[in-house]
């Protein structure tokens, strides 16, 4: 039977919101988790696990992250993955090269650093005093702070935890460079279709792009790795597009199920806005920066699933340990059925307890 773009979409959904894990399986599923510093109902990162880890609470992922196998680093974009995914891209090309004076600063503080554990930026600018520095905005930011950025990104330190948000850092032990790069970089390319598939081909070539953040010393190798992806992947072309998914991965058929389900804007379901527009025939944005007076679906809108369509969007608030929402609907109105309420005001008491504070 030839493959449908509706069984395509279905497939899409039913292996990216897989049946509620534990925290470690979700991300090892996942493979890497974007995260998202704004908080419109919960981080992006909170709202994109609550979906997929049995009992998730706002926060779980910080609180429990000093004990797991876990980075934070650029990938794709930045966020969270497994530790061993992370080590497949380091050593990697530093992406501005140091001053000898600068390369002076990072040996000083590497070496203040070494045997303390997590250390807060405000502890080495304290230290070191190292002034202020431009940013590449034009701002002002403390330069200690962005030298352990730089040394983040060089692989020498890692992120600890966090502490009110702010990035704490250890030093990290160094990772020799994989024995096959070829193979590291195909295995890469793999995490992330394993976690936006099935996508378009244009999308994949898209997402090799900015792979260049997190494995910028493979660029040159872009063309020829994508077509060796192309060549082990599974792959059709439906209504003039180019797919692709893994390749020991059975399209997955089946009705859906009648859950309401709020997703976070860069939740894998809904990410590529290509793919997006292709499954549910409408243009989803992200608008939180866009000037209000522009904005038409609102600051944080969350795309809203029922069943196999993304339908709408909803923008919602916390308060006083309820939530609010504001609903937007592609055909004007909510769907004329009973059991959608019902799923939806579901949904909106599964987001309420999803908010509450872990108690201890």
């Amino acid at each position: 039977m030839p493959i449908t773009l509706t069984q395509l979409r279905r497939h899409a959904i039913a292996r990216s919101l897989f049946a509620p894990t534990s925290l470690k399986r979700a991300i090892d599923r996942l493979g890497f988790v974007q995260a998202d510093p704004l908080r419109a109902p919960g981080r992006a990162q909170d709202l994109t696990l609550r979906l997929r880890v049995k009992d998730y609470r706002a926060g779980d992922l910080e609180r429990r992250y000093p004990r797991m196998a876990l980075e934070e680093d650029h990938f794709v974009n930045y966020g969270f993955l497994p530790r061993a995914t992370q080590a497949l891209m380091h050593p990697r090309t530093p992406r501005r090269a140091w001053t000898p004076a600068r390369e002076a600063q990072a040996v000083a503080v590497l070496g203040w650093m070494s045997g303390r554990g997590a250390v807060h930026p405000r502890e080495v600018d304290a230290h070191f005093a190292h002034g202020a520095a431009t940013t590449w905005f034009g701002g002002t930011a403390r330069a200690s702070t962005q030298l352990l950025d730089d040394m983040h990104y060089r692989g020498l330190l890692r992120v600890a935890r966090r502490e009110a948000g702010i990035r704490l850092y250890a030093v990290r032990e160094a990772t020799p460079p994989p024995a096959d790069p070829r193979a590291a970089f195909d295995t890469l390319i793999d995490v992330i279709v394993a976690k936006y598939a099935p996508l378009p081909a244009a999308t994949l070539g898209q997402l090799l792009t900015q792979l260049r953040f997190g494995a910028p010393q493979w660029v040159d190798d872009r063309r020829a790795a994508l077509e060796r992806a192309r060549k082990r992947l599974s792959h059709a072309r439906i209504e003039g597009i180019d797919w692709v998914w893994p390749a020991e991965e059975r399209l997955r058929r089946g009705t859906p199920d009648d859950a309401v389900r709020l997703l976070a804007p860069f939740d894998p379901v809904v990410w590529d806005r290509r793919r997006f527009e292709r499954f549910w025939g409408w243009a989803y944005r992200f608008e939180a920066y866009t000037p209000a007076a522009k904005r038409k679906l609102g600051y944080y809108a969350l795309p809203m699933l029922w069943r196999d369509a993304v339908i709408g969007w909803a923008n919602v608030t916390a308060g006083d340990g309820r939530v609010r929402a504001e609903f937007g609907y592609v055909g004007g109105t909510a769907p004329d059925d009973p059991l959608f309420r019902r799923e939806l005001d579901a949904e909106l008491a599964r987001l309420e307890t999803f908010l509450q504070p872990r108690d201890g």
